[in-house]
């Protein structure tokens, strides 16, 4: 079989008739794709830590940590150095090789800058990879993230162009996509996915797909998350995703970004181990590794083993390149 072709052209009729697939064709569609660039029993495993919690300017409906609503959320100041290190370190001895920080900004000062670019020194010098999410970045800031070290940005589209209103409206999709070139031009890896279950439906999920594989380059990594029902948030209360809907998503994210990683983020916490189970069949081959994601719940460590255990995966192991481009870097 020849590899799977690296499309960039998919158009939304072809993206929807994958989704319309029976579910045992799909599933075998997505794992053959996922064997030519990918061992199918290797899942790369990071860690994420919120490094400044709340108070964030932004009106994301999903979000905890919006300043716009009461969802009893202490405000946090820009966690100290040590700290980090501390988390990251542990993080390490637990199997994870991608140490992820978040902070709850709209867009990151200079000043704050400063801060988490020593971080990124910090733990690279552990020997792990890193990754930041820290809102909206200029050109000249993704650059300053490059000459660190950086070497995956995280910057979600979330949703559809069309259904992104409904869920955020103090920046605009067009303000992502403009980020992620900010990133992609200064030579640091794209990490970019979204969240299923905010009330967007079928063709939405295709849309917001469609979005990320017909970018110039697609993302290295790939996140697809489940929404975390949050209490104070406008989303609280959504229905839920259909599971199987669930794992056609990550098939169809499969199929149309090969070699990119996918990654089991957010809502892992409401999956069966069955469910994980399809996902890594259907292609998904990273996670989130610990107790929590930000300021939400995750599978501890012991328990994502376990299953691992019971699949017969192995962790990835990841050495770092001298420069921060990590050719065989995994997702966040």
């Amino acid at each position: 079989m020849s590899a799977a072709e690296l499309r960039h052209d998919w158009s939304l009729d072809e993206i929807r008739a994958l989704f319309a697939l029976p579910f045992n064709d799909l599933l075998f569609r997505a794992q053959s794709v996922h064997r030519q660039y990918f061992d199918p029993n290797q899942v790369q495993v990071s860690t994420l830590l919120s490094i400044k919690t709340g108070a964030c300017a932004e009106d994301c409906a999903y979000c905890s940590q919006s300043a716009k609503y009461d969802t009893g959320l202490e405000r946090e100041k820009l966690l100290p150095l040590d700290e980090v290190i501390a988390a990251a370190q542990t993080a390490k001895d637990k199997g994870s090789t991608r140490f992820c920080m978040g902070a709850a900004w709209r867009n990151p000062t200079d000043k704050n800058l400063d801060k988490v670019i020593d971080m990124i020194t910090a733990v690279r010098g552990l020997g792990m990879e890193t990754c930041v999410t820290l809102g909206m970045l200029t050109g000249t800031q993704a650059q300053r993230l490059r000459e660190a070290g950086l070497d995956y940005y995280n910057h979600n589209l979330d949703t559809s162009p069309e259904f992104y209103g409904n869920v955020i409206t103090t920046r605009t999709f067009q303000d992502r996509l403009d980020t992620l070139k900010h990133v992609r031009e200064a030579g640091i890896n794209v990490c970019s996915g979204g969240i299923l279950g905010m009330g967007e439906n079928g063709t939405d999920r295709a849309r917001m797909l469609q979005e990320l594989s017909n970018l110039e380059q697609h993302p290295e990594s790939v996140p697809i998350n489940m929404l975390v029902q949050i209490e104070g948030t406008p989303l609280y209360g959504s229905d839920t995703i259909d599971s199987l809907e669930f794992v056609r998503s990550i098939a169809v994210a499969r199929i149309l970004m090969p070699k990119s990683y996918v990654r089991l983020s957010a809502g892992r916490t409401d999956m069966s181990d069955e469910t994980q189970a399809l996902c890594f069949l259907a292609g998904a081959n990273s996670i989130f590794y610990g107790e929590r994601l930000l300021t939400t719940d995750n599978p501890d460590a012991d328990h994502d083993q376990q299953l691992f255990d019971r699949l017969g995966i192995n962790r990835q192991e990841v050495e770092l390149a001298a420069d921060q481009q990590v050719c065989c870097g995994a997702g966040t």
